[in-house]
């Protein structure tokens, strides 16, 4: 009897089974909507750096994809008018994720083309929950992150009025995940501390980086090692939450 039919058959049965073994879930989309302190930067910007351009690196590899659509100077009103915040929705699916991070624009009275009233702020929030979820997504919502702004004392100061305690109502009141960015980044500042925490912003001396030739001192924007420790922060609030996001993580991502 021929039995090379029969080996064939076996071997194109294993080479099967070993290609679907090898195979990947497929990476979970992380979209983001935010402002400049979220965003990815024009090479004209840098080394001004956005914390979600660190957030893919807090997870294992191949786990997620990141879409950032936030923008610097946007607010929730502005991302909405300018048609960004459909952006995102065309793109996503059901089983994504969606992290909404405003509040450092829309406080801007003095800044027409961006200010948000308290009120319209929360209103839009509601609304960007209540799309995600009508589209089978999951949104996580984020307080702005603090800016380097210290007393005489050292001791770190708000910088966004109410507008924090409106998404934290708003993530009560709707049963919304909510990452507190404003306490975790506030933390972090104190503990480095009005000198240390310089490293973490966008802070150059004359003639340091050609983008900046007469230098900068800017306590909104982050420096690289900023952004990365602010994603850090993001994915270790992540780790103490029941989200199945968490699951996701790397495991060594406690290291600073």
């Amino acid at each position: 009897m021929r039995r090379w039919p029969y080996l064939l058959l076996l071997c194109l049965s294993l080479a099967t089974a070993a290609s679907f073994a090898g195979e990947r879930a497929p990476a979970v989309a992380i979209h983001l909507a935010g402002d400049s302190t979220m965003a990815e930067k024009l090479a004209e910007k840098r080394p001004e750096t956005g914390w979600g351009e660190h957030l893919a690196a807090r997870f294992r590899p191949g786990t997620v994809r990141v879409v950032n659509h936030a923008k610097n100077g946007r607010s929730t009103r502005s991302f909405i008018e300018e048609s960004r915040w459909q952006a995102l929705l065309d793109g996503l699916h059901a089983g994504d994720w969606v992290l909404i991070q405003f509040g450092h624009n829309d406080q801007s009275v003095e800044k027409p083309d961006r200010y948000t009233p308290l009120a319209d702020y929360e209103r839009n929030l509601a609304g960007f929950v209540a799309d995600v979820r009508a589209r089978g997504a999951t949104p996580i919502l984020l307080t702005p992150i603090s800016r380097r702004r210290f007393d005489e004392e050292g001791r770190v100061q708000d910088s966004h009025g109410e507008y924090p305690g409106r998404v934290r109502a708003l993530a009560a009141r709707e049963h919304v995940a909510l990452i507190d960015l404003e306490r975790r980044s506030q933390a972090l500042l104190q503990e480095a501390g009005v000198d240390g925490s310089r490293r973490l912003f966008l802070q150059l001396a004359p003639g340091e980086h050609p983008n900046y030739p007469n230098g900068v001192t800017d306590n909104t924007h982050f420096s690289p090692a900023g952004a990365r420790r602010i994603a850090i922060e993001f994915a270790s609030a992540l780790r103490g939450s029941d989200l199945a996001l968490a699951k996701l993580l790397r495991d060594d991502d406690a290291a600073r």
